[in-house]
């Protein structure tokens, strides 16, 4: 690891200090920040529900750019992430007989290759926000994907409990725990290993820190990689952090939990 990296992995960005710093040498993301924080707090208000917050964060988000939204900044970069996310799990075996679950699938980044590549009604995206559906029906659209017959459905929790036993070889999660609370974790991994077939996966990406954990306007939460660890193995699931994502240009870790044999 590099030393930049290190110290990167230590930052606590909630620090007043952190903040003072960051203002100082990026002048130009002052007034976006403030802005942000303004909508944090009307949203904090209104939403005291996370899960509810975060969808009216979507909404905001996506009524701007759907794109950005899941976190690109430009097509390119939009295009680029959704190829790393599938390059990744078909280095890691994804094949097209597998049925996937895709936890915060947004507006198909990734999702239109998964689609384009399983099999027929083997892909499962499901979003907490009706908004960024919307946008990953137009994407669907776009890229002629309707005859591959993917589901896509609305939740407004992370129980599962609409989906049938052992039937996921793959759960994939990208940048959704870097924005929840542990709890919304929690309540993921206490009912994942119910859905997740013999053999079966769940990778996510998270934001990961080795100092104190900590959040950013309820939209960006850091985790040390043990916290997760313990907290899959405390729902009976083996946990392990993925040291060859850390080789691919993305600022998220990730891991990936299996049932025990």
């Amino acid at each position: 690891m590099s030393s930049r990296k290190a110290t990167a992995l230590l930052k606590n960005r909630s620090n007043l200090s952190h903040k003072v710093r960051y203002a100082v040498t990026h002048p130009a993301r002052i007034a976006p920040y403030l802005k942000r924080t303004a909508r944090d707090g009307w949203l904090r208000i209104k939403h005291p529900d996370h899960v509810d917050y975060y969808r009216a964060v979507m909404a905001s988000d996506t009524a701007r750019n759907p794109e950005a939204a899941v976190g690109s900044k430009t097509h390119d970069r939009w295009l680029a992430l959704g190829k790393m996310q599938f390059d990744y799990l078909k280095e890691h075996g994804l094949a097209p007989r597998h049925r996937m679950l895709d936890i915060g699938c947004g507006n198909l980044r990734a999702g239109r290759l998964f689609i384009d590549y399983l099999d027929a009604g083997h892909y499962y995206g499901i979003d907490i926000s009706p908004d960024i559906l919307i946008s990953a029906k137009h994407t669907l659209t776009t890229y002629g994907l309707q005859e591959k017959l993917p589901h896509l459905t609305i939740t407004q929790n992370l129980t599962l409990d609409f989906l049938p036993d052992a039937h996921f070889d793959v759960v994939h999660a990208h940048s959704v725990f870097s924005h929840s609370p542990i709890e919304v974790i929690e309540e993921c991994l206490a009912h994942v290993g119910r859905i997740l077939a013999p053999g079966g996966f769940f990778d996510f990406t998270f934001d990961r820190t080795e100092g104190t954990e900590h959040q950013v306007l309820r939209e960006d939460f850091y985790y040390r990689t043990g916290t997760l660890v313990a907290l899959a193995e405390k729902h009976g699931l083996r946990a392990r952090f993925m040291d060859d994502w850390e080789k691919r240009p993305h600022g998220q870790s990730k891991i990936r939990v299996s049932l025990p044999e």
